[in-house]
């Protein structure tokens, strides 16, 4: 390791320790306040553990701790990023095949070569808590990632050859913009493969309640104009090559039906394994998700291919966070299978008031649903919040006074 390469990794390891140490408040199990034997309800009462701008994963007994907190306020599902950035959170070798690496470095490097996902399962069962983990990234990878330089063909890309974008794109996409977020192209059959062997390989090797796709299962609308999908559309259109408007109507659902496609091909190979493993979604609104990703999750249920949807709904003002949760193909989720409501706590540098985060919950319950996941876990009680750590915990035990059994799906009539 050269002397610029130590540094970056004293500095990043530096950051996630830091990261972590702003985040965590360490008070014992006991600490917190218990009432007497409440009652078992049923809701799904779950959080994300992602990397980004999250020092959880980096120091040994921040999983432990993190579980701990959790079981005590009464929590009962943890969705743990597994795949981001091009690396994976468990040792894989479909990754170690693809890329030579068979987990996130830094992440080997701080449990000693333990297994992290294996690690948290085994904290985690005893407590109660689901494990579903999350393919964060999905199609993405970074652009100067081992992934997207091996195999640059693997790539969708846009027209002018414009192959990656911001992670997060404007509200109308420009297609002009050179970010640093590569896209997987969802059509190529060898990253079919690559995508479906490390789901499959999670489901297989590990004891988990599910697996959960989010908004990055798709393809940014802008792209598929790489010469594999231009060939594959060709074939099914008579030689005409795919219009230059990628708004377009047709050319925007033929995309889509392929995603579904492949949606299909990922619910029956989990299902072959473990028929019992449920297939999360976490998407944006039906709307947007279709519009400029290509994902028509609305279809995707229609087909039978998610068990549960966690709808992300991170807005600030009541009235948008209300019509969000009325559209017509939330409600038909809805009649089909459990829907919880993804709800933003904020970052780690801005998190979201603890007044605002109790109100949504409300909110969703009133309207019952079955269940909310929170976005994400370094800011529900870090020490930045606008209250302190024990007033953020305290307001989350109030709302999860009680035990809770997560929900089954729905009855089909």
């Amino acid at each position: 390791m050269n002397r610029f390469a130590r540094r970056c990794f004293c500095y990043l390891l530096c950051l996630e320790l830091i990261l972590c140490l702003v985040a965590f408040s360490l008070p014992s199990r006991s600490a917190y306040y218990q009432k007497a034997s409440p009652p078992t309800t049923t809701e799904i009462r779950g959080v994300w553990l992602t990397n980004v701008a999250s020092g959880v994963f980096f120091v040994p007994w921040g999983i432990n701790r993190a579980l701990n907190q959790l079981s005590a306020l009464n929590f009962n599902t943890i969705y743990p990023v597994v795949w981001n950035r091009g690396y994976t959170f468990y040792k894989s070798a479909v990754a170690k095949n693809a890329t030579g690496s068979d987990a996130q470095p830094l992440l080997k490097f701080m449990h000693g070569g333990q297994d992290v996902l294996a690690k948290l399962i085994k904290l985690a069962k005893p407590q109660g808590l689901s494990i579903i983990p999350w393919f964060e990234y999905g199609f993405m990878t970074p652009s100067n990632s081992e992934l997207a330089r091996r195999y640059p063909d693997w790539l969708t890309i846009g027209q002018e050859g414009i192959n990656s974008i911001k992670e997060t794109p404007p509200e109308e996409i420009n297609n002009n913009f050179v970010g640093k977020i590569a896209w997987l192209n969802p059509l190529h059959p060898q990253v079919q493969e690559f995508i479906k062997g490390l789901i499959v390989e999670v489901v297989s090797n590990y004891d988990v309640n599910g697996i959960q796709l989010d908004d990055h299962f798709g393809m940014p609308v802008q792209f598929g104009y790489d010469p594999l999908t231009i060939q594959l559309y060709q074939q099914e259109h008579n030689g005409k090559r795919p219009p230059k408007n990628f708004f377009d109507s047709e050319w925007m659902r033929w995309r889509a039906n392929k995603i579904t496609d492949f949606m299909a091909v990922i619910y029956q190979a989990v299902k072959t394994v473990k028929p019992y493993v449920k297939i999360s979604l976490s998407p944006n609104s039906q709307a947007f998700a279709y519009k400029y990703y290509l994902q028509n999750w609305e279809d995707w249920i229609k087909k039978g291919l998610v068990d549960e949807l966690i709808l992300q709904v991170y807005r600030d003002d009541k009235k948008s966070f209300i019509n969000e949760l009325a559209q017509p193909s939330v409600e038909f989720a809805r009649s089909q299978i459990p829907v919880g409501v993804g709800i933003s706590t904020g970052t780690l540098s801005d998190p979201v008031e603890i007044a605002q985060i109790i109100e949504q919950v409300e909110v969703v319950r009133d309207r019952k649903f079955p269940g909310i996941s929170f976005f994400y876990w370094e800011s529900l009680w870090g020490y930045i919040s606008p209250e302190s750590p024990q007033q953020r915990r305290r307001a989350f035990l109030e709302m999860f006074y009680t035990k809770a059994a997560r929900p089954q799906p729905p009855k089909k009539s």
